[in-house]
């Protein structure tokens, strides 16, 4: 008989960096949309904002409060994820907030003890059963991103199809190698997604065609379509599956959430995301 005194752990939970050094790649976006269409799928999932800029936050549609707390107090072990975690208007998704604080936390952290593990170990305390968690890491190399490499057992990249995307990319890899030799040795890369993509575009065909013979099968079947819906989602504080969920953005996502869960070994039928 188990010994009811005994403290419970958190079911383990698969945890995914969202990570591109680069801005404007639809980082924030893929995480949100992701978190959302992974909830829909019948997943317990929480996003955790880890850049300061909150937009994860924000979008979804939390508004600023200079008396939350959030990541930044969790990274300095002032308190714990449990008691900063919000639901939001999603079933089955919650958020970690972010706040402008933590554009200071770079070299705050520097001093600290474990500096590059504050985020893992504080996901290590936690008594929550999500399935799925999502780290929007900020759109730098720094120590925040890294402390969401090192929490992180997968990373997913998005990467817009743009003339250097395969330069950034290569430094992303680069760094996500040193984590995984140094920091993190389960780290893997769960697989680079293309966004903000048009296929009348010759150059998007030609980057992403790069990107696939560079990559092979790590990069999505799926992927995300330059869509005015996605883009207007944000200034609503919603995912774009409730803004619009018929749109061609939304499905993509739908569509992308499969193909994680089925490289996660957890694939779905199809029924289970029709619209």
């Amino acid at each position: 008989m188990n010994d009811s005194s005994e403290p419970q752990t958190m079911q383990e939970a698969r945890i995914l960096a969202v990570a591109n050094q680069k801005g404007g790649v639809g980082k924030t976006t893929t995480a949100i949309n992701l978190a959302t269409a992974l909830a829909a799928c019948g997943e317990k999932v929480l996003i955790i904002d880890l850049d300061p800029q909150a937009n994860a936050t924000t979008g979804l549609g939390l508004e600023h409060d200079e008396k939350r707390q959030t990541v930044y107090e969790v990274l300095h072990a002032s308190c714990e994820v449990d008691d900063v975690v919000l639901p939001t208007r999603v079933p089955g998704l919650d958020v970690l907030p972010s706040s402008v604080e933590l554009s200071g936390a770079e070299l705050e952290l520097v001093n600290l003890p474990q500096r590059d593990r504050r985020l893992a170990d504080a996901l290590g305390r936690s008594q929550r059963d999500w399935s799925y968690i999502l780290i929007d890491c900020p759109p730098a190399l720094g120590l925040l991103t890294v402390n969401g490499l090192v929490a992180a057992h997968a990373v997913v990249v998005p990467l817009q199809a743009e003339f250097y995307a395969l330069e950034g990319l290569s430094h992303l890899l680069r760094t996500v190698e040193r984590v995984r030799q140094t920091l993190n040795p389960d780290l893997e890369l769960q697989g680079v997604v293309l966004t903000m993509y048009d296929s009348r575009n010759n150059l998007c065909n030609m980057v992403a065609d790069d990107v696939r013979a560079f990559l092979g099968g790590r990069v999505y079947e799926t992927v995300i379509p330059r869509n005015v819906r996605v883009s207007e989602a944000p200034s609503h504080g919603k995912p774009v599956l409730l803004y619009d969920l018929r749109c061609a953005g939304s499905q993509a996502y739908l569509h992308l959430a499969r193909e994680v869960l089925r490289r996660e070994g957890r694939a779905l039928p199809d029924a289970a995301l029709a619209s």
